[in-house]
């Protein structure tokens, strides 16, 4: 069985999403997707400027992990800037500071720390949990698009 994926603390969610060369329809266009992780990580080291032990405990992940991150992030990045691609920005296993959990059935808070957390209750294993923000599943800041209401 595969070690389960630690979830990444994001801060920053960007207005814009999609980036296209210009000139290029965008069906005619490859297209290169920047996980948020990657893009925070990128955030932090070189517009925060800060370093990577740094970087690594804010997003609460190794250092060896920060750095993986990052480098598949600047590849893809470089890739799709000599290549011409679009950069679509979404998905990845991530979680925000803006958002703990509550259990409906146990009543435990928590933040998710895994990517089952956020389905799954960790104490008692239940799936109605809910974001305390919003008393449920809220659209800005929860961790993932298909648990957001639209």
């Amino acid at each position: 069985m595969a070690r389960p994926v630690k979830m990444r603390r994001v801060e920053f969610f960007p207005d814009t999403s999609y980036f296209i060369p210009a000139g290029k329809p965008k069906c005619k266009v490859e297209e290169m997707n920047l996980k948020v992780e990657e893009l925070e990580a990128m955030r932090l080291k070189d517009i925060e400027g800060l370093n990577q032990e740094e970087c690594a405990e804010q997003m609460g992940v190794s250092r060896q992990t920060f750095q993986n991150i990052i480098d598949s992030a600047r590849k893809k990045v470089a890739i799709a800037l000599t290549e011409g691609f679009a950069i679509s920005i979404g998905g990845g296993n991530y979680t925000s500071k803006h958002c703990s959990f509550t259990c409906r059935d146990c009543g435990h808070e928590y933040e998710a720390g895994y990517e089952q957390d956020k389905v799954r209750c960790p104490a008692c294993g239940s799936e109605e949990i809910a974001c305390n923000k919003r008393g449920a599943v809220c659209k800005k800041h929860c961790i993932d698009k298909k648990f957001r209401i639209d």
